[in-house]
């Protein structure tokens, strides 16, 4: 048995998600289609690394051109997870501009500039901090929905992978885009797309006994993005979690996990 959707290629996944863009209001609806749109147009390879070198081509990656944002994701390689999918984002956010789902002003475009912030200070350093850094800027802005059941997920939901239990400074995670899930003879494979160690932006597969835990972001008001200047300077629950020790439930709590799961259960992990 096989999730819908879950074995083909983005590009078969998009082309069934075309199906339903019955109009332009349809079309703009449909955030995460225009994700997997999105995604086909991003690089392929370009190396993984967690370096200043990275971060420094990632920063350049990102310019603005009065109200508008000017991404080039080739620049930006090697690259890394958290640079990868903020890139993705950014031109769904361009892509929602174009269709006038979403009006930025200068201050606005300048908030997403990604700059070398700490965790949970500004927009990128939200996006980039260990725990529920996505979950919480779309929670912040009031720019979609987070939620830790798979049942529920869909190709084009932002995914934090736990690979451990921790969240915090013992953290081990990875952000990316789900894309399915296969049933194999082996057990059930998750499947995404990011930059992932070796070879940087592309899709992966793991075992899902290898992940402990999930936290899902589904974009679905893109317009949102318009109030990135007035975020707050320092979200304080992530600007600590390089010190401190949180859990998955406190994570999920603080970002409205709309199936926020009972303290006794150790995993969210089918």
């Amino acid at each position: 048995m096989t999730h819908s959707l879950a074995r083909l290629p983005v590009s078969s996944v998009l082309a069934a998600c075309i199906l339903v863009w019955t109009s332009a209001s349809a079309f703009s609806a449909n955030w995460n289609a225009v994700v997997l749109a999105e995604i086909r147009k991003m690089p392929h390879g370009g190396g993984y690394a967690v370096t200043s070198e990275a971060g420094r081509r990632f920063r350049e990656s990102v310019s603005t051109k009065g109200s508008r944002l000017v991404v080039d994701a080739n620049t930006a390689k090697p690259s890394y997870c958290s640079s990868a999918t903020y890139l993705l984002l950014l031109e769904v956010l361009n892509e929602a501009a174009r269709t006038g789902a979403l009006k930025l002003d200068a201050s606005a475009t300048d908030a997403l500039i990604p700059r070398p912030l700490a965790d949970g200070h500004g927009v990128w350093g939200r996006w980039n901090a260990n725990g529920p850094g996505a979950a919480m800027l779309f929670h912040e802005l009031g720019a979609g929905e987070n939620f830790t059941s798979l049942a529920a997920a869909k190709p084009g939901d932002f995914l934090k992978i736990f690979w451990n239990d921790a969240v915090g400074k013992q953290e081990r995670g990875h952000l990316v885009v789900y894309l399915g899930f296969d049933e194999r003879e082996d057990g059930q494979w998750i499947r995404f797309w990011s930059s992932n160690k070796p070879d940087g932006y592309g899709e992966k597969a793991v075992h899902s006994s290898k992940i402990a835990q999930m936290l899902f972001s589904r974009l679905t008001n893109p317009s949102a993005f318009s109030k990135a200047a007035q975020l707050p300077k320092v979200e304080p629950y992530l600007s600590r979690l390089l010190e401190v020790e949180s859990s998955f439930r406190e994570a999920c709590a603080k970002v409205d996990a709309t199936d926020l799961p009972e303290a006794s259960s150790p995993s969210t992990t089918p």
